[in-house]
């Protein structure tokens, strides 16, 4: 490496200082909430209660060797920075990223306290500090707050403009923007973002998630199983307590969230979080926000659909291979026309966990996998305007429709994580043969098992990728060096 640089060392170094300071700031709290006394403007201006912040400066060449990688790279010399949050949850990835860096570039890497504070409310929880009556208006008088000034998503966006700022962006999310997803994620899933792992699942139906919890258990009793744990809303499932869990999952605190999420735990990250998003883009967007923070090596969507053609018959899949964004959650940061590209490794490990699944050939699940382009659409009741819905349809060729698939891979594409689709067909509105009490659960009792499995077995392949599932597709000219 570089200068000796040795990439542990320095996320201890981070670590230490955000340690530092969230102590700083407890011990503040506490002082004001026992005896009224606030800390000084002075103390503030010294990074009493600041972010830590992570450096890397370019000092030589720009790179010792050609770098083929979609991350980790140094587009043009110069200064890089961002200031860190909770180092600890981040530090295998951090590691990875620095020992990159170090080993092919000639850089100086340090680190310090950034000009970014860390808001107070983030430290409250199991501080063990009653601020009782206290308001949040007159807290923000003398403590860091959130600022939604400070909190965006300008980089990622490419909105970012280095005129008047003293460094280039090392990441795609700084330490305010972090912070605040952890937060929204512990709200909206109902389990801590330590449990989220590096390979993820949405669905939009409850079912799919009785389905998963039943084959985490019986992951967690095989004796040879890499998994380690099943983390849900409101539990924590180790091996050998696993007596009843499926029945006390199901009746647990779930309902207590918009998107709960559920975890089966293996060491690294490496294991696979499903999260229920509910219906529609605007649970999609949210949940893919918040998600993209902990840098995920992939996320899929698996749920429902409309199937548009009339060669498809009820629980045949579809492979999305293009998307048409009807949706408009995302209009204004990332316009319709611009295309989503398929990520070759994602589409081969679904048809391949597919034929492994289903237990058929090739050729006879090319029979009732249909891949090509998903219509996803704001509108749950789009049928109601058939004309114009169906002009749609024609133009885009379009083989499928739903609520929330297009969404999750245009923040994908957004926040440089690989997606994928696989859907299945749960009606056919275009041919007569609507989503129909009766029809439906017949439909759920055969088909959702079998999907989810795929999926699992979808990410069981894409673990093996390494670095490779990481595409140059995602990653424009000018980026933030890491991944």
């Amino acid at each position: 490496m570089t200068r000796g640089i040795n990439a542990r060392q320095i996320v201890d170094q981070l670590a230490a200082i955000y340690d530092e300071s969230v102590g700083n700031l407890r011990q503040a709290l506490a002082a004001y909430v026992n005896d009224g006394t606030a800390p000084t403007s002075q103390a503030r201006r010294e990074g009493l209660f600041a972010y830590p912040e992570l450096r890397v400066d370019h000092v030589g060449s720009l790179s010792r060797k050609n770098v083929a990688r979609a991350f980790a790279r140094l587009n043009q010399p110069g200064t890089y920075a961002t200031s860190i949050a909770r180092p600890e949850l981040f530090r295998d990835y951090l590691v990875e990223q620095l020992e990159h860096l170090a080993r092919d570039y000639d850089v100086d890497i340090s680190v310090g306290r950034s000009a970014s504070e860390i808001p107070y409310a983030y430290v409250i929880e199991n501080s063990g500090i009653e601020v009782g009556n206290i308001g949040t208006a007159e807290l923000s008088r003398f403590f860091p707050s959130n600022e939604l000034v400070h909190i965006g998503d300008e980089i990622a966006d490419g909105v970012w403009n280095a005129t008047g700022h003293p460094a280039r962006p090392l990441a795609l999310f700084d330490g305010p923007r972090t912070d605040f997803s952890l937060a929204r994620l512990r709200h909206y899933t109902g389990t801590p973002s330590e449990h989220f792992q590096h390979f993820v699942l949405f669905t939009n139906y409850v079912r799919y998630v009785d389905e998963f919890v039943a084959v985490a258990v019986d992951a967690l009793r095989r004796k040879e199983s890499r998994f380690t744990a099943l983390s849900v809303p409101g539990a924590l499932y180790e091996r050998g307590e696993l007596a009843d869990a499926e029945a006390q999952i199901a009746a647990g605190q779930w309902r207590r969230h918009q998107m709960p999420a559920y975890h089966l735990m293996a060491e690294g990250g490496t294991g696979i979080t499903l999260v229920n998003i509910g219906v529609g883009p605007s649970n999609a967007k949210t949940i893919c926000d918040h998600v993209a923070v902990l840098r995920p090596h992939v996320w899929l969507m698996i749920g429902h659909c409309g199937g548009l053609r009339p060669s498809q018959t009820i629980g045949d899949y579809v492979l999305a291979h293009a998307y048409l964004r009807d949706d408009h959650v995302l209009d204004d940061v990332l316009p319709p026309e611009v295309p989503l590209p398929a990520i070759a490794e994602v589409q081969r490990a679904l048809f391949e966990a597919t034929t492994a699944i289903t237990g058929e050939d090739e050729d006879s699940v090319k029979q009732r996998l249909r891949t090509g382009t998903v219509v996803t659409t704001d509108d749950r009741n789009w049928e109601l305007r058939y004309a114009a819905s169906s002009l749609r349809f024609n133009q885009s060729r379009a083989v499928a429709i739903d609520m929330e698939s297009a969404t999750v891979a245009a923040q994908g594409y957004r926040f440089r994580v690989p997606y994928g689709t696989l859907l299945c067909v749960s009606d056919k509105p275009l041919h007569g043969e609507l989503k129909l009490p009766g029809q439906a659960n017949a439909f759920y009792e055969k088909a959702i098992s079998q999907h989810l499995r795929i999926g699992i077995e979808a990410l069981n392949l894409l673990q093996r990728e390494g670095e490779d599932l990481h595409s140059r597709k995602l990653r424009s000219f000018d980026e933030p060096p890491l991944r």
